[in-house]
């Protein structure tokens, strides 16, 4: 007889591989996750879902031909429903920020100037700043492959509390020198190792 500690670990461990694996787990996979047999963990999943069934929980675990799935149950779909409609809030990471910066003030720019500028890949921010429509498609380049221009929104004027490119601040000549020092340095440092 299992004590109900290591029972109630067993069951834990379950629920965290149920919940972290998203779709459905074969049985077989649990098991040996959780250092038992296929009987015995399909007993104790379905003791599991007995349990999810008779209290007021908002998920439940699913039987699907062998293998065992985490949802939410049916009737508080509507919760989900009013919190997909809410705005999620746009996060501004560092990358995101420096490759916004390059694209308002080069405008219209391909990703490939970014990508040069900035001396990696830039797609993922790219793409998130397009998703947060604060950076558009203006058209394409009349150059071999046609790549995409990007250009600021009018989100990102809202946002960022100017009427129009002209009013971003513009960089003092001290500054810019600055900047060219620190990339050149960081260059060599990276030339170095």
């Amino acid at each position: 007889m299992r004590s109900s500690r290591k029972m109630e670990k067993l069951e834990a461990a379950i629920e965290a591989i149920l919940f972290s694996a998203g779709d459905s787990v074969e049985t077989g996979r649990i098991a040996k996750a959780i250092g038992q047999d296929k009987n015995t963990t399909e007993k104790i999943i379905r003791n599991m879902m007995l349990k999810y069934n008779a209290r007021d929980r908002g998920i439940k675990i699913l039987e699907l031909d062998g293998a065992f799935q985490m949802c939410t149950k049916q009737e508080y779909y509507e919760y989900l429903v009013e919190i997909a409609l809410q705005p999620k809030k746009a996060v501004l990471t560092d990358v995101m920020l420096e490759t916004l910066s390059i694209i308002a003030y080069k405008q219209p720019v391909t990703k490939q100037e970014i990508e040069k500028i900035r001396g990696v890949k830039c797609d993922h921010p790219i793409n998130k700043l397009v998703e947060y429509n604060l950076v558009q498609e203006l058209g394409r380049l009349d150059a071999p492959g046609r790549p995409i221009l990007f250009g600021t929104t009018e989100e990102f004027l809202r946002n960022f509390g100017v009427q129009s490119t002209e009013d971003l601040p513009t960089i003092s000549p001290v500054k810019l020198e600055d900047f060219k020092a620190e990339a050149e340095e960081e260059i060599q440092l990276q030339l170095d190792l």
